[in-house]
């Protein structure tokens, strides 16, 4: 199967939060910032990016353990095409509730919850470390003798339902679809920082398996979104280095391998009693009911969203043809659009770096267009990308001081 279903359906994405986008505007909900939501997508981007290199290890898991220790030939026909969904849903239950409960496990996952907002652009917001921790799930599937190819491609569908319930466009549903099915009121729950509402409702697509092992819990009050430690920065970069950072701190805090081997594998906000003991959420106030936030002028709006769409071009292209590059271009281009996405990261950040970085960023442009690109064959291309850069390079430094930016 040489199609992902998932990169196919990034244009059905973009839609719908274009539509979400539009409702929000005519309701007046505040549904979305700026930020927040390009932060959401980059982080999307990288789990993606770096998914095209993550994905031969852990696909390879499971298709060792298809290849040398399956016990049946399962055939393809609907019944089988069923259980196997629901067989993947199942394993994706624990392998979700288990990143939660495990320490290391939540430092793959952690990054999907970090937003404070709860709109279609959350369902982008992905970790980069999450299958690595979560592939062995799914090897009883393999045992059992569902095919490595039907399994990538069933486990994808199982993944785009989970799109449509990130938003609070939907209030309940029907009761019957409410008991059977993840629904937007289920997985706002599951978002939340509330005491009561975390760890809760692990299920991707059904929510019969958090009924069936206790994980339920019903929406009640309004979720209060993200982490129970704000990361406070939309940089997707920083989001994924923040939990490692804090991990590892514990990590140094704490004294004695066995603390240190228990550290890892129990569950977050552990330490061992001579360190203080389990750091349990706290109730949500006023105090810690606030958002990062940062405000724009619509001149820097514009620019980022416009340097952004170039990116998401970019991007695009890269998942679509990386099959074509070399390992060592598809490397490159990687490195290239997670670098981008710092840069980005900073200014939404309003970091007193990004400035220079967005400088070198459009610089590393025109060095990528000029050491690339044959200039004999190809001077037109060459020189428009110039021309281009240097607009966007006096484009920025006419709209973007640190200074005439207010933060609140």
């Amino acid at each position: 199967m040489n199609i992902n279903p998932i990169v196919l359906s990034i244009p059905i994405y973009f839609v719908l939060i274009g539509i979400e986008l539009i409702y929000d505007l005519y309701s007046n909900r505040k549904l979305y910032r700026l930020g927040d939501a390009i932060g959401n997508i980059s982080c999307g981007i990288t789990e993606q990016v770096t998914g095209v290199f993550v994905k031969v290890a852990t696909v390879a898991v499971y298709h060792f353990f298809y290849t040398h220790f399956s016990m049946f030939d399962v055939p393809h026909t609907w019944i089988m095409a069923i259980v196997l969904f629901v067989g993947v849903d199942f394993f994706y239950y624990w392998a979700h509730r288990f990143s939660h409960e495990i320490n290391l496990f939540w430092l793959g996952h952690v990054v999907h919850h970090q937003s404070e907002d709860y709109n279609l652009s959350v369902a982008l917001r992905q970790g980069s470390l999450q299958k690595l921790f979560t592939a062995f799930f799914y090897v009883p599937l393999a045992l059992f003798g569902f095919e490595t190819e039907w399994f990538v491609y069933v486990g994808a569908f199982t993944t785009l339902y989970q799109f449509w319930i990130h938003t609070e466009a939907i209030d309940k549903l029907p009761k019957w679809f409410e008991y059977i099915f993840n629904t937007p009121s289920h997985h706002r729950v599951h978002h939340g920082r509330n005491p009561k509402y975390i760890d809760k409702n692990h299920g991707g697509t059904f929510i019969i398996f958090d009924r069936w092992f206790g994980t339920f819990q019903a929406e009640e009050e309004k979720p209060t979104y993200g982490v129970t430690t704000p990361i406070n920065t939309f940089n997707a970069i920083s989001a994924h280095i923040k939990p490692i950072q804090s991990l590892a701190k514990d990590w140094n805090a704490v004294s004695g391998f066995k603390n240190k081997l228990k550290l890892l594998f129990m569950p977050p906000g552990w330490l061992p009693k001579e360190n203080g003991g389990m750091r349990f959420p706290p109730e949500i106030t006023y105090l810690n009911d606030q958002k990062f936030i940062k405000t724009y002028s619509n001149k820097v709006s514009w620019y980022v969203l416009f340097q952004y769409t170039i990116l998401l071009a970019g991007v695009a292209f890269f998942l679509f043809n990386y099959k074509h590059f070399s390992g060592l271009a598809a490397a490159g281009v990687a490195s290239m659009i997670l670098f981008h996405i710092l840069v980005i990261g900073q200014v939404l950040d309003q970091s007193l770096w990004a400035n220079k970085l967005e400088y070198f960023r459009l610089l590393t442009l025109g060095f990528v267009a000029v050491s690339f690109l044959d200039f004999g064959q190809h001077q037109l291309i060459i020189a428009s990308s110039l021309i281009f850069i240097t607009l966007n390079a006096m484009w920025f430094s006419w709209i973007y001081s640190p200074q005439q930016t207010a933060t609140i």
